[in-house]
């Protein structure tokens, strides 16, 4: 699998719990991103100013200013650094506040740390000043172009619907990962969405077939009870 190589995007975690911090800074890095953090509303506002972040994961429950605080200060200095909320706060009203501050997306906790990294990528190909250059992955025969949310096998366009590419897109940019049919919903589906595991099962068995997959050599592994994953012994190649 290859992938153009994009430049290392720069992420800022303001959180005051230790734990949850660490979890997404390690997993983040392990994305291939450049992670700092701050437990503090008051910190994270310095280390913008020290050094600028592409994205902003922020807490609300700060321990000395809040996030909303955070927000305003951030917008008040004309920054437009990306901002994504993460917070236990989840009523109505307080999404509507971040939003109105000026965040750009909202996840509350308890969170799938795999929701928040596509919330995060999702976040930063909108706000990309080149995002008409087109980002494409490889993986064997299939080429996934990100920018035209389209893939082709051996240069043939596979014609997939949106949904049919949002879980191409977890499966293929997590290789070898399996993902539960609730992380792909998670995932691959709008947060308002409610659609049932069963609906997930019929996606897959639609992406399976306009992949060219089969039985018995599967692009896509069914791992009983589990999930399922994108299958790199399959598709290691660089064929065009």
């Amino acid at each position: 699998m290859h992938a153009e190589a994009p430049t290392k995007r720069r992420i800022l975690v303001i959180e005051d719990e230790a734990p949850i911090a660490d979890m997404v800074m390690v997993n983040l890095q392990a994305e291939g991103y450049e992670v700092t953090t701050a437990a503090s509303g008051t910190q994270g506002l310095e280390r913008q100013q020290e050094q600028v972040a592409d994205l902003i994961v922020l807490d609300l429950m700060l321990p000395d200013i809040n996030g909303f605080e955070v927000l305003r200060t951030l917008r008040r200095r004309q920054d437009n650094v990306p901002v994504l909320v993460l917070t236990a706060r989840t009523t109505k009203e307080d999404r509507i506040l971040g939003l109105s501050y000026g965040a750009d997306d909202y996840l509350g906790k308890p969170f799938s740390m795999l929701e928040l990294i596509a919330r995060i990528q999702a976040i930063l190909r909108r706000s990309d000043p080149k995002a008409a250059s087109p980002r494409i992955l490889r993986s064997g025969p299939f080429r996934i172009n990100f920018v035209t949310l389209s893939a082709t096998r051996s240069k043939v366009d596979l014609n997939l619907s949106l949904r049919e590419f949002r879980i191409l897109e977890v499966l293929v940019t997590h290789p070898g990962r399996v993902h539960s049919r609730r992380e792909l919903i998670n995932m691959a589906w709008e947060p308002e969405a409610r659609p049932s595991i069963r609906a997930v099962d019929v996606h897959i068995a639609r992406l399976r077939k306009k992949l060219g997959d089969t039985t018995a050599v599967p692009v896509i592994q069914t791992l009983e009870r589990e999930g399922y994953r994108w299958n790199l012994s399959v598709t290691s190649g660089n064929n065009p």
